[in-house]
């Protein structure tokens, strides 16, 4: 992707100016891009078709709330390939109006999983009401329009440099692991080369009913040299009992996963390729990764 592509690109994501989607989409493309932001994960998956976006960055998992199915799901049903993907630290902050202190608070608003993240803090000020919200940075944009000096919310440093806000406290999240993954998602009928570095691919397939289907579909990995990183099942709407598996595999070269997916096509019933993209670097690895 070159430097031009990057500044004429637009990005859609779910939520309001100053999300972490946002945020995520910055870090992954620079300040150049224009981002898009989209009320609902439906929406933002329609952006380009709609011709409101070219690309859609979107949140697959969390480490500590897990998978987001839903993205899951549109990504299964949309016409839209991973060709990158970011990790993006999160960090809670505590976000009021200009002249707001701390210790004038009553409420604090944000979306129910930010909320739940930062329970030590509100075990440290039981006085503070928790008002769930639809968005991060929107509980912020709402708080700011009312000009409610005794609320709150709960975002990241994004949303308080977009609504002009102050923050008044800093790293509230209960455990400091709190990372969250995103895809890139373009469309695949653009064909857009992989990069040099893109050893690391996203599958969905589907198994045969039949004893040991689910092991005979990854031994190919293995029997080449692929190291599989994630495996997850959701169920296939419509066909109750039945399950679609999602795959992260990762090799040193191309054609180590060119042989291990002509095999395991050979073992199901289903099998799509939904990227091949370069690997995220761990924003803080662990000392023995580093």
């Amino acid at each position: 992707m070159s430097a031009l592509d990057v500044h004429k690109m637009r990005v859609a994501f779910q939520g309001e100016p100053g999300a972490f989607s946002e945020a995520a989409a910055v870090q992954l493309l620079g300040e150049a891009i224009t981002t898009v932001p989209r009320p609902t994960f439906d929406s933002a998956f329609r952006a380009i078709d709609e011709g409101a976006a070219d690309a859609l960055l979107a949140p697959v998992e969390n480490t500590l709330a897990g998978p987001v199915v839903r993205v899951y799901d549109l990504l299964l049903a949309s016409h839209l390939a991973i060709v990158a993907e970011t990790i993006l630290p999160i960090e809670h902050v505590l976000i009021g109006c200009p002249g707001a202190t701390l210790i004038d608070l009553r409420s604090v608003a944000s979306h129910p999983m930010a909320l739940a993240q930062c329970e030590r803090f509100f075990v440290a000020h039981p006085h503070l009401k928790r008002v769930p919200a639809e968005d991060t940075a929107g509980s912020v944009r709402e708080v700011l329009a009312r000009g409610d000096k005794s609320a709150a919310a709960i975002a990241g440093r994004r949303a308080a440099q977009q609504y002009s806000a102050v923050i008044l406290a800093s790293d509230l999240q209960d455990n400091p692991e709190n990372f969250t993954r995103f895809f890139l998602l373009r469309p695949a009928s653009e064909n857009n080369p992989p990069a040099p570095d893109a050893h690391k691919m996203s599958i969905a397939m589907r198994l045969a009913h039949r004893p040991g289907a689910l092991l005979a579909s990854l031994e190919p990995f293995a029997k080449h040299g692929v190291n599989l990183q994630k495996i997850e099942s959701r169920p296939i709407h419509g066909r109750p009992w039945e399950y679609q598996f999602f795959l992260d595999v990762e090799a040193d070269s191309s054609s180590q996963l060119e042989a291990a997916l002509a095999a395991a096509r050979q073992v199901t019933s289903e099998l799509r390729v939904l990227g091949l993209y370069p690997a995220a670097r761990n924003p803080n690895p662990a000392p023995d990764q580093e």
